[in-house]
């Protein structure tokens, strides 16, 4: 004795929907997959183009109630504006924080900021940078 089959009889019905649904979500989630793609790349290029000022700490020394900060900042000529340094202890509680203005007409500034700190600190951050 046989089972009968459930299957529809090959070619007689033409595509299943099943088939034309898969084909539609896979356009779909081909066009979002670029627009996501694309979205992001609008988004990096505008915040790597648009940061007129950056930084990066080279190295810094600790004190009792103080960390120096030598600070490397790059900018665009003739743009003002601060960096946000801060300093934290050992138990990872923030010991000082403070803004550091750099006006000059300089494209590339080297210095050296005091950041005064309430105990000793082990860290020197660098929050970020903005322009005025």
């Amino acid at each position: 004795m046989s089972t009968p089959s459930t299957r529809l009889p090959e070619g007689r019905y033409g595509r299943s929907s099943d088939q034309r649904a898969d084909r539609t979500l896979k356009i779909v989630g081909g066009v979002l997959a670029v627009l996501l793609l694309g979205l992001v790349g609008w988004l990096g290029y505008h915040y790597v183009a648009q940061n007129e000022i950056s930084a990066e700490v080279i190295g810094f020394d600790i004190s009792d109630d103080a960390v120096k900060v030598h600070l490397e900042v790059h900018k665009d000529a003739g743009v003002d504006g601060y960096c946000t340094v801060r300093s934290q202890s050992e138990d990872g509680a923030e010991v000082g924080r403070a803004d550091f203005r750099f006006d000059r007409d300089a494209t590339r500034v080297d210095e050296v900021v005091t950041l005064r700190t309430t105990s000793p600190g082990t860290t020197a951050e660098l929050v970020g940078c903005h322009t005025d």
